[in-house]
């Protein structure tokens, strides 16, 4: 098998192209994310805080003297918190789906053996021996 042969099967396999979709979502969806921060949590949690510092963005925040931008830091812990959360809520309930999937798929356990055949069964051993 040629190396663009087993590269073509690689990359057509389920599993690659799966990934590939998760990416791409999940970079739209940080941007979602980046904004639901930057335009509506950030505003409305810390426009107090900015209003006492006299302050209109936090990018704003900074250490004096320095080109520390401690405010983008706490916009991007924000995001990624937010993401976090995201991603743990969707995974338990695909979890949910899948232990809901794979119990219906299981077959029954058969049912117990009643003492009266369990009896009959030794009688039946005994009688063989």
């Amino acid at each position: 098998m040629s190396a663009l042969q087993e590269f073509k099967k690689f990359a057509l396999q389920g599993n690659v192209i799966d990934l590939a979709v998760g990416i791409v979502i999940g970079a739209a969806f940080s941007s979602i994310v980046k904004s639901l921060v930057d335009d509506i949590i950030t505003p409305a949690v810390l426009t107090p805080a900015l209003k006492a510092a006299k302050l209109s963005d936090l990018t704003q925040l900074v250490i004096p003297g320095t080109a520390i931008k401690y405010g983008n830091f706490i916009s991007n812990i924000l995001s990624f918190l937010i993401v976090a959360a995201a991603l743990f809520i969707v995974i338990k309930l695909i979890n949910a789906a899948k232990k809901k999937e794979d119990a219906a798929a299981s077959p029954p356990p058969p049912p117990a053996i009643s003492s009266t055949d369990a009896l009959l069964m030794e009688i039946r051993d005994a009688l063989k021996k």
